[in-house]
């Protein structure tokens, strides 16, 4: 569906690269002032703090509530920025909206689901305001689309969507998959979108932020929702995640904006979704590399050889067929594979060196 007719999401006076950032949640008035005027400081315009929490288990700190919203618009009134929420309900909205926030955001989970999407949707109808979209939890770029779409039919015209990741149960550095693929994918579909990455959610741990918010950058994101608190480690809900307004500031005034303007169809689209796949497989061979390590520990337990060539010659005859299902020639993927299994042997003999200096 073609989006031509898209408003700046916070008016003119905000240009790209957007950011935004603020407290995962509002805990007090105390701390949610502090973080505001943390992040005014740092250069950021816009004020993000979730005031109701859709945590995963009962008895989690599940938000302030509604008496939050008082003390956003106290900090925008303060120190000059935007504030902005999640809703996952219409009563939600109706609530921020009446506290006159700039603007809101509908959640991963609330995302994932099209009735509760589209109830916000009908409460949106004949409202001018900022709708942010995060991705689902799972990595559907359709039904990605299928909740903008809805929210674009009632009526928004600024409008944009955020990257934060796609569960897993598979192991990986972060707390949830980029999948950059998807947010690609997304773009290719409606280029006129406003795209930003959430770094935090993404990595689940501040020492991974810095290096995933130039990534979305250099991918071509419009910005980045970043979560600051001022003292992280005693936050409410996720605390490994947040960074302090000092440690905000020195990240942003790090970033290097390299990267190129794409259209739709152009070859940077064809390159820039070949970088993501690129990343992809580098995250793949390290946690490819991390399994080969803990089979290394085990055999080494066990007293076992480090070169089990049964089992080689086994891998390679069911990657080799694999293969040809796809098009990819065997000698191709035999090459390959051959040159992982002998990382992974390398890996493993450093294990057993290292048991022997201690003997």
């Amino acid at each position: 569906m073609p989006m031509n007719d898209l408003k700046p999401l916070f008016g003119d006076s905000i240009q790209e690269p957007l950011y935004i950032a603020g407290p995962c949640s509002a805990e007090s008035r105390e701390q949610l002032l502090t973080a505001a005027r943390g992040v005014a400081d740092a250069g950021v315009a816009i004020l993000r703090a979730g005031v109701w929490k859709p945590r995963t288990k009962p008895g989690s700190f599940e938000g302030i509530g509604s008496c939050a919203l008082d003390w956003m618009a106290e900090a925008r009134e303060k120190y000059g920025v935007k504030i902005i929420t999640e809703v996952a309900t219409p009563e939600h909205l109706e609530l921020a909206l009446k506290a006159g926030l700039d603007g809101v955001w509908i959640g991963a989970r609330t995302t994932t689901n099209p009735f509760a999407t589209q109830q916000i949707a009908d409460a949106l109808r004949g409202v001018d305001t900022a709708v942010i979209v995060k991705n689902p939890v799972i990595p559907d770029v359709d039904l990605w689309v299928g909740a903008i779409e809805r929210i674009y039919n009632s009526g928004v015209r600024r409008l944009a969507a955020v990257h934060r990741g796609f569960g897993t149960h598979q192991t990986t550095p972060y707390r949830n998959d980029p999948h950059w693929s998807v947010p690609i994918e997304l773009h290719r579909r409606i280029p006129e979108l406003i795209i930003l990455s959430d770094p935090s959610h993404i990595g689940g741990r501040r020492d991974l932020v810095a290096q995933l918010s130039q990534q979305a950058l250099d991918l071509g994101f419009s910005g980045l929702m970043i979560e600051s608190h001022p003292a992280p480690d005693t936050a409410l809900s996720d605390a490994a995640q947040q960074i302090t307004p000092a440690e905000l500031a020195e990240l942003l005034k790090g970033l290097q904006l390299r990267r190129t303007p794409v259209g739709r169809d152009s070859i940077s689209d064809y390159r820039l979704h070949i970088d993501t796949l690129d990343s992809r497989i580098i995250e793949l061979l390290a946690e490819r590399m991390e399994v080969a390590r803990n089979i290394g520990e085990y055999k080494l337990k066990h007293g076992m050889a480090v070169v089990q060539h049964d089992r080689y010659n086994e891998m390679l005859s069911t990657v080799e067929m694999r293969a040809e299902t796809v098009g990819l020639t065997k000698s191709f993927i035999h090459q390959i594979f051959r040159t992982i299994h002998e990382e992974s042997v390398r890996q493993q003999m450093q294990l057993k060196e290292a048991e022997a200096k201690k003997m």
